[in-house]
């Protein structure tokens, strides 16, 4: 509901005249997780004003008003041009070529950032005449040409598997990527590397996998010790820390 109102879910998906084309929303709870960020940010920016002033402060966080913050770009993109943001499926509205295209094998997104980059990625097509092309030289030339220019780009990419072109355009320092699924993304190098993956000692299962968190400190690394606990389990004990009996919780 939060992401159909705050405008999300009208720059989301394909557009009305593509097979299928309508709103969409995020495929995970984006504003919820966002609303949690938030809301931290805010509770640690409190903390360090009270370290100053002596004094706390109450916190305000509201759905709405976050979705709306993470219009970002296209929000901008509205109240710079009066234009209203329209879907463009995986097609990046400011910045072209950036979207998804068919391989021999699947699919791929490539990521062009800048016309360097755009440079780069035309001599690895194998063409590189593209940038000589007055519709295509310039970024804001790519924008307004994006169909032709996407139509030609996803002619080449099918030539050939995703993890060549991958390979191929990675080492001309163009960004770009397969597309993974979830099982995917756990087996990758270097999500491995990272540590995002994690087995935890379970009193029942034995061990649990989890995601781990994203944050990394230097001089003072988190340690993942317990599994989520059971229902109930350290009840008493929390309730204990705060002065309260169990049978008194419980009334």
């Amino acid at each position: 509901m939060i992401q159909a109102m705050c405008g999300l879910m009208s720059v989301t998906g394909e557009p009305d005249d593509k097979p299928g084309g309508c709103p969409e929303k995020v495929g995970v709870p984006i504003v919820d997780i966002m609303s949690g960020m938030y809301g931290t940010i805010a509770v640690l920016a409190a903390l360090a004003r009270r370290s100053e002033t002596g004094r706390g402060d109450y916190i305000d966080i509201a759905m709405l008003d976050v979705g709306t913050a993470c219009l970002a770009n296209q929000a901008m993109n509205y109240l710079v041009s009066g234009k209203v943001p329209q879907r463009t499926g995986n097609a990046h509205p400011n910045i072209q070529p950036q979207d998804v295209f068919g391989t021999r094998d699947g699919h791929m997104v490539l990521v062009v950032g800048n016309d360097g980059q755009f440079g780069k990625a035309c001599e690895v097509l194998g063409h590189p005449q593209w940038v000589k092309d007055d519709r295509f030289a310039k970024n804001a030339g790519r924008v307004r040409n994006r169909a032709q220019l996407t139509t030609l780009i996803g002619e080449v990419l099918r030539e050939r598997d995703t993890a060549d072109w991958v390979v191929r355009l990675e080492a001309a320092g163009v960004p770009c990527g397969p597309i993974n699924s979830v099982p995917q993304v756990f087996a990758d190098a270097q999500v491995r590397h990272r540590g995002m993956l994690v087995d935890i000692p379970h009193p029942l299962a034995g061990t649990v996998a989890q995601v781990a968190s994203p944050m990394r400190f230097a001089e003072a690394p988190l340690a993942f010790e317990r599994a989520p606990p059971l229902l109930g389990e350290h009840t008493a004990d929390i309730l204990r820390e705060l002065g309260i009996e169990e049978a008194q919780g419980a009334a």
